[in-house]
């Protein structure tokens, strides 16, 4: 080695510490840690403690070193700012093999086929939910993600797992921060609404989903559609992101039909309007309670008007063409008029008119 190495000599390896080159300096200079520490002013066990790797280089350390053995302060900075990088990334994927029971919970398989992620497994699936979720730990986990569910109201024939809602409700924030939307408006959202009915009659996904996130962002409201998870049961979720400047509306198409898809966005829409800010709300089979009764009311009487519905409800029968032309004059869908029946108990379940419904289904994806 020349005793005076130009400043791209060294190419480090980020797992030694820094102290076992300057040893190797040290070495082949015939020099003593005594006297490199008393020309850089450091107590000789100080010196013997960077070289063992058990206490760091500071800055001004390094730049002693570039006057003395005019090797560059920025090569002791950088390596020592790699190997101390090194030895947290050696602590922390030994502590991640203890976080595995953690990463096991989540529904991983499932979100890759969503295309959510990357495969992986054991630690790597432990970095790929961290990264997912946007924290450090399972720790910041909890304190971040996991609180999401208190608000869950259980159906009585499921219940949602709190690892899957998480991470269902983790996905929509992630596809809501790609939506810029205006600052929230709640007049022009509520005149928004009345444009929004209208895209009920459009039959094509691909053609009143964009006109839907368009008309909603431009007042402040952000809607995504996140599939379903297998163990979440949800159709619906409602909370504020940017400190209450920005809503969310999230759509699973759980039930796959319009009736069901057009319901669960105005009920979502109404906590919007009449809510907390501060509440995450969740729409099941199981919903109760006075604020989930209004966000009911707002939907239904906003999709049907109730003075005309009363009329058309007060029919003896239902037959096709009728609810047809029913839908027409009002301006929605036809199948969302067999869901009111239904709700109310006027039609079956299992009728044949529910062919009037439109369904949906997820597409893979990049189709």
């Amino acid at each position: 080695m020349a005793a005076n190495p130009p400043m791209n000599t060294y190419e480090p390896d980020v797992v030694s510490a820094p102290g076992e080159t300057l040893a190797e300096v040290l070495e082949e200079r015939d020099m003593s840690q005594r006297d490199l520490a008393d020309r850089l002013g450091l107590a000789t066990p100080t010196l013997s403690k960077i070289i063992n790797g058990r206490a760091p280089i500071s800055q001004k350390t390094a730049l002693g070193l570039e006057r003395v053995l005019g090797i560059p302060a920025g090569f002791w900075n950088r390596y020592e700012a790699a190997y101390r990088e090194s030895l947290a990334r050696q602590e922390e994927r030994l502590s991640r093999t203890e976080w595995l029971d953690w990463a096991r919970q989540f529904p991983w398989s499932e979100a890759v086929k969503f295309g959510w992620g990357e495969p992986a497994e054991d630690v790597d699936l432990v970095e790929r939910l961290l990264q997912f979720f946007g924290v450090a730990s399972p720790e910041q986990y909890a304190e971040t993600y996991a609180k999401l569910a208190v608000n869950l109201r259980e159906s009585p024939k499921f219940k949602s797992d709190a690892a899957h809602l998480a991470m269902w409700l983790r996905q929509g924030e992630r596809q809501a921060a790609d939506i810029d939307c205006a600052p929230y408006n709640k007049p022009v959202f509520k005149e928004a609404l009345k444009k929004a009915r209208s895209l009920t009659t459009v039959a094509d996904p691909k053609v009143f989903v964009p006109q839907l996130q368009d008309t909603c962002r431009a007042c402040g409201v952000a809607v995504v559609f996140v599939p379903e998870l297998s163990k979440t049961h949800v159709s619906g979720a409602t909370r504020w992101l940017s400190r209450g400047a920005k809503a969310l509306i999230q759509l699973s198409v759980r039930y796959k039909t319009n009736d069901s898809l057009w319901f669960t966005f105005f009920h979502e829409a109404a906590h919007i309007l009449k809510h907390s800010r501060q509440a995450l709300f969740l729409e099941d089979a199981g919903q109760t309670g006075d604020r989930e009764n209004e966000a009911n009311s707002f939907a239904a009487d906003l999709l049907i008007p109730p003075r005309e519905f009363r009329t058309f409800r007060s029919r003896p029968q239902f037959p096709k063409r009728a609810i047809e032309e029913f839908a027409h004059h009002i301006g929605i869908a036809p199948g969302i008029v067999i869901g009111r029946l239904q709700k109310d108990r006027l039609l079956r379940w299992d009728t044949r008119l529910n062919s009037l419904k439109r369904r949906y289904k997820w597409a893979a994806p990049g189709n």
